[in-house]
């Protein structure tokens, strides 16, 4: 599980254009996982990350969502929200893995393995911050504000 403190490994996923994305990237950046595309609690997440990107590319930030969805999935996603950041797909559930997202859940007494919806800031390379079981309502306002304190 990667924790506040550490590097970040090196991982490659594709993206929604099936272009490889290698990280850890030379930029700063906010990796969050969330469970499903075009579901409403990841939409509302991923429509507040685009509505916010012109601010966390000023603090020169880039953003990147992961989901076990496939390729295809996430680029009716992107398109549909139009979505101008990569959205990542790990279908073999090996990167959630390595994050410590990848989770038992239960609803309705059903126990099964989901994402937990989980936010990480990276900058120069190691984990600064991370946000775990994210509730959705003013989560990017609140990593805005911890990127802007950290650059102080």
């Amino acid at each position: 599980m990667i924790k506040e403190g550490q590097k970040l490994p090196s991982f490659k996923l594709k993206n929604q254009k099936d272009e490889e994305v290698k990280f850890p990237t030379k930029e700063d950046t906010v990796i969050y996982f969330y469970p499903k595309a075009d579901t409403p609690g990841c939409t509302k997440e991923s429509c507040d990350f685009q509505s916010n990107l012109r601010k966390l590319n000023n603090l020169k930030v880039r953003v990147y969502g992961i989901s076990k969805d496939t390729v295809q999935k996430q680029n009716k996603f992107a398109e549909k929200y139009k979505l101008k950041f990569d959205l990542l797909s790990d279908e073999s559930d090996k990167i959630c893995e390595k994050f410590g997202v990848w989770i038992k859940k239960s609803m309705y007494g059903r126990t099964y393995k989901g994402i937990d919806r989980s936010t990480f800031l990276i900058m120069k390379g190691k984990v600064v911050k991370v946000w775990r079981k994210v509730k959705v309502n003013n989560h990017v306002e609140e990593v805005i504000d911890t990127i802007k304190q950290m650059n102080k």
